[in-house]
């Protein structure tokens, strides 16, 4: 009997579990079995592993083997096994020392003629490894800079099964020449943007585009108040809900919020990294996504769409692509009730669970929601005009669409009035560019920081009601009118902590060491909307 072992990863959602690959030879009729809940792609690899083996140089044996892949209650699915699969054979074959395979995680795909594919998620497969202890990892070549971003693990990139039996087997490595892809896409890539899969097929497709650099704050025209939400919702993390007529800058307002958040920490760069992977959406020539992502659904997706789903195993959605970043609902009262409804636990508690029969996966989706809504379905409603011709009864309808649970999770509400023609014409009348506000809203994040040094919390807007009335207090009798309103059922419980969270960001863009009367009525009048006699310009008091 002959016998090798060696390691690779099953996804589950991002996280990652190690699993053994073992492989078997007995004498017998030639045959191959595999087991271990393997799914139908991974059954396939039998051929694809025969085939690249003897292309590869090497004689396949013609005994009975099995390959095991424990723990064998663990879900396994993909093409990611084959490179692990084929290195255990070959060393129960003796081709290859198994006491040299035993402490080497392998991750990657064979094609029939022996070449090592990429996979989707490398780096959450990599960070599985190196938390179990691994410290060698071999990885298809063109994946190795996104599986080197993980610190204290080798990494070996190959470009085809020969390649790797020569450097195991202490033989000297053949060159293997590059295709000759002038002009034409690389196939090595193909499996990574796979069409109909439930997620997009690049950064920069409906779902899960990037900001666009050359947008600038400057180009929006007047909305003191608006611009004013945008900052501190950048600051502090909150969510913001944006109503007003078509073509008053909502849409400009939300695609500049990104450009003003701070870069991504190293370890916030690796989650929304992970997260991208698993999809599939990193974009070519760069491993490390450090900006903040930004994610615009079409208000035709479903809630699976939103959320994340599948038939089998479920794929991360739009709020786990927009993790650490901004997730723009543009017409929100368009989308479907359910969707909307969906997005009220990942709200509140920074991650999605999903229960598929293949098992359960949790992915991370603490992001900030921006809401964009016309008053009436014409969009001409206002208080200010009668340019409407809404009925009542469709105006309350079609506002009704966004639910109030939901609303009451969103920090910030500003009305986005029309554009005045004065504004328009009048020279000169750019506002702050993003550059300046990026300035503020960085240092207003680096006060922050150093408050909540000491605790689990980022940014305000995470930090507990709780909390925020023991440990951390305003000015005495600033927050008498939010309690007042509380009083009057104007807010509620959940609200008055809102406003609080609002307040220290307020005080945190200014300077104050603790928010004070106008911090907090500022606040409250961007919960509200209603107008408190609070100065909406943050640029003249930084």
């Amino acid at each position: 009997m002959a016998f090798a072992r060696t390691c690779s990863v099953a996804l589950v959602g991002v996280e990652g579990v190690v699993v053994e690959v073992q492989a078997d030879l007995e004498p017998g009729v030639a045959a191959f079995t595999l087991v271990g809940l393997p799914d139908k792609s991974l059954t396939e690899s039998k051929d694809r592993v025969r085939a690249a083996v003897v292309n590869s140089g090497a004689a396949w044996p013609q005994k009975k083997l099995t390959v095991g892949l424990s723990p064998a209650s663990v879900p396994k699915s993909g093409s990611g096994f084959d490179l692990a699969v084929a290195a255990a054979v070959l060393g129960a074959a003796e081709r290859i020392d198994p006491r040299v395979l035993a402490d080497i995680v392998m991750i990657g795909e064979l094609g029939l003629d022996g070449r090592v594919r990429p996979v989707r998620g490398i780096l959450p497969a990599v960070l599985a490894a190196a938390d179990a202890g691994y410290e060698q990892v071999v990885v298809p070549e063109c994946a190795a800079a996104e599986a080197s971003l993980v610190p204290g693990v080798s990494v070996l990139g190959v470009r085809s099964l020969r390649q790797l039996i020569a450097v195991l087997a202490d033989e000297p490595v053949p060159d293997e020449e590059p295709d000759d892809l002038v002009g034409r896409p690389d196939p090595l890539l193909a499996g990574l943007r796979v069409p109909g899969t439930g997620a997009a097929t690049g950064m920069h497709s409906v779902g899960a585009a990037h900001h666009d650099p050359g947008h600038d704050l400057a180009d929006v025209v007047g909305q003191d108040a608006a611009r004013t939400a945008v900052e501190i919702s950048a600051a502090g993390g909150h969510h913001l809900f944006l109503e007003g007529p078509p073509g008053a800058g909502k849409t400009m307002l939300a695609e500049r919020l990104p450009a003003i958040l701070p870069r991504l920490s190293r370890q916030d760069s690796l989650e929304v990294t992970a997260v991208h992977s698993v999809a599939g959406l990193l974009p070519p020539g760069k491993p490390l996504i450090d900006v903040a992502p930004y994610c615009a659904p079409h208000h035709s997706a479903t809630m699976q769409a939103l959320v994340g789903g599948g038939s089998h195993m479920a794929r991360p959605g739009a709020v786990s692509l927009s993790h650490r970043g901004i997730l723009f609902l543009d017409e929100t009262p368009e989308f479907g009730n359910q969707a909307l409804d969906a997005l009220r636990q990942p709200l509140e508690s920074g991650y999605v669970v999903i229960a598929r029969s293949a098992g359960v996966v949790r992915f991370p989706a603490r992001f900030q929601m921006v809401l964009a809504a016309n008053p009436c379905p014409c969009g001409r409603f206002s208080q200010k005009d009668d340019y409407c011709d809404c009925p009542p009864m469709s105006i309350r309808r079609y506002q009704a669409r966004i639910s109030g649970p939901l609303l009451d999770r969103v920090d910030l509400r500003v009305t986005v009035d029309r554009v005045t023609r004065e504004e328009l014409s009048m020279r000169g009348a750019r506002g702050e560019t993003t550059a300046t506000v990026a300035d503020r809203v960085r240092a207003a994040r680096e006060r922050t920081t150093a408050r909540l040094a000491d605790t689990p919390w980022r940014t305000n807007s995470e930090v507990p009601g709780r909390e925020l009335r023991s440990r951390w207090h305003a000015v005495r009798g600033a927050v008498d009118e939010a309690e007042r309103s509380l009083e009057r059922g104007a807010l509620t419980a959940r609200g008055i902590d809102r406003v609080l969270r609002v307040a220290w960001t307020v005080a945190d863009l200014k300077g104050h060491d603790r928010p004070d009367d106008t911090d907090v009525l500022l606040a409250l009048q961007l919960r509200t909307g209603v107008a408190r006699g609070a100065p909406m310009s943050l640029g003249a008091l930084a």
